[in-house]
């Protein structure tokens, strides 16, 4: 079992950036890939990036790709989502998840483990 918590969530203005963590306890941390979503008020939850078990191979949705970075600290036990130049459509509650699988996956319904999530409201 993989319990996972996020943390870095915030309001910040257009432009700005945050950088959101997860923080991961149970089984290895380097055995299964991992990702971040994100769901908007009336929205599905979405696909925002995704890295596999080394952190040697990532994924991005093309909504963010050029703006995010996934990332991932094997030693630490700690995922990573560094957001630049923020805008107001990248506001959501962001969940990290976790799959049993050691390659990406890009598919909601393909994570088995997720976290409670984290607000981030960007103003405009």
């Amino acid at each position: 079992q993989v319990q996972l918590v996020e943390s870095g969530g915030g309001l910040v203005q257009a432009g700005g950036s945050l950088r959101l963590s997860c923080a991961a306890s149970g089984r290895t941390f380097s055995s299964y890939a991992m990702g971040w979503f994100r769901q908007a008020p009336g929205k599905e939850r979405e696909f925002v990036a995704a890295i596999n078990w080394s952190g040697g191979s990532t994924s991005y949705a093309d909504s963010v790709k050029g703006r995010f970075t996934i990332s991932r600290d094997n030693a630490k036990n700690t995922m990573y989502l560094q957001m630049n130049n923020l805008k107001p459509e990248d506001t959501a509650v962001y969940y990290c998840a976790g799959t049993n699988q050691f390659n990406l996956r890009t598919a909601t319904a393909s994570y088995d483990y997720w976290g409670q999530g984290t607000q981030v409201t960007v103003s405009s």
